[in-house]
């Protein structure tokens, strides 16, 4: 595993700094988090799945739990030998939080120079946010991002999906192992101040410079879904197909599957209701259900791909060929259902190594003598 040997003590709740160490973990990390006595807020919250919260259950396999109360002395103690031996440190506090409770990056730093040490939070630690409380939702909205994501009169939707909290999670962990990696190289530790906000903002680059040369807020126009060859089509029992043939070759392999010779010239015309060639492929897509068309895709070479429910596409063929969803049998909730953040190995290596169970409260004590 490429982090074996990388020791990783994990401060963070809920989702995002759990998502960042769950994905270190996965790379053959050592995770030691460290809860309050009540526990991972996340163990109770959200819906709970046998006792335990969805949200705690699905980022925390692969890690220990160590349970101290840092407000007491003899907490302190027992964290500061934690903390010697930490080669990176994650916490999620609001700025100057983790200072107070003697873990902040200084003092840290004072134990164990070479520390890799990741603040992550919604606004960074000195923007003039910083201060403020938020949630993926605010962070979705005050990065732009939020407004990309509409109904079909426009309006911004709640997401599903907590991009703000899985994305800053993921940028923490790129972070962390490109200090690492320099770290390797120099031998010095580095803080970092990771903000969810930010995360977005960065995946908005291609949507920036449309704004500021053309006055666009959509983005790549031809990836917007105002193009009849990349765009959603409702099928005929309700379901929906996403077509992205923007390639010449594929547009052609599939008016020519479909035997409309004649669309082919009108690949980047509009998606517009006045527009003769979008009403026959959207009638097209709903005389047909969606198994005939993911066969179609299957078979055809252009681009055309079913949009599937989630519990669809973890059970599908391709999930199972790749080994990205499997059951865990686990002592206290039984089996639950775990999805695998990373897959890059060895040639001949499995994709999914021994996968340790979600820890109960303050199960590692013992072994981290705490």
């Amino acid at each position: 595993m490429f982090l074996e040997g990388i020791r990783v003590i994990d401060f963070s709740t809920l989702l995002p700094g759990p998502y960042c160490t769950l994905r270190l973990a996965d790379l053959g990390a050592e995770v030691i988090k460290v809860e309050p006595p009540a526990g991972d807020p996340a163990r109770s919250r959200s819906r709970a799945v046998r006792g335990s919260g969805l949200v705690f259950l699905a980022n925390n396999r692969n890690k220990q739990s160590v349970c101290l109360d840092l407000k007491s002395a003899s907490g302190q103690r027992q964290v500061q030998e934690l903390l010697r031996t930490a080669d990176v440190v994650v916490e999620g506090f609001r700025p100057r939080v983790a200072g107070r409770l003697g873990i902040g990056y200084e003092a840290v730093k004072k134990l164990n120079p070479g520390v890799v040490y990741c603040s992550l939070t919604g606004y960074g630690q000195s923007d003039p946010l910083a201060e403020f409380g938020g949630h993926d939702l605010n962070y979705m909205a005050r990065s732009g991002m939020l407004s990309q994501l509409c109904d079909s009169t426009g309006r911004p939707i709640v997401p599903t999906v907590q991009w703000a909290d899985l994305l800053g999670g993921l940028v923490a962990a790129e972070e962390i192992l490109a200090a690492l990696a320099r770290r390797q190289r120099t031998g010095e530790g580095a803080y970092l101040d990771v903000a969810m906000t930010d995360a977005l903002l960065g995946m908005l680059h291609m949507h920036a410079l449309a704004a500021d040369e053309f006055g666009v807020e959509i983005g790549v126009e031809e990836l917007s879904g105002n193009m009849v060859c990349y765009n959603l089509y409702e099928t005929r029992d309700g379901r929906t197909v996403s077509l992205a043939a923007l390639e010449a070759k594929f547009w052609r392999n599939f008016c020519e599957s479909v035997a409309k010779p004649e669309w082919i010239s009108h690949q980047f015309t509009r998606t517009a209701d006045g527009n003769p060639v979008f009403k026959e492929v959207k009638a097209l897509f709903q005389a047909r259900d969606l198994s005939f068309w993911i066969q179609l895709g299957e078979r055809v070479d252009c681009c055309l791909q079913p949009v599937f429910r989630v519990s669809e596409a973890m059970r599908s063929e391709y999930a199972r060929a790749r080994g990205v969803a499997f059951d865990l049998d686990t002592a206290l909730w039984g089996r639950v259902r775990q999805v695998i953040t990373h897959y890059a190995g060895e040639p001949g290596e499995e994709k999914r190594p021994a996968v340790k169970e979600p820890p109960q409260l303050g199960q590692a004590n013992q072994e981290y003598s705490v």
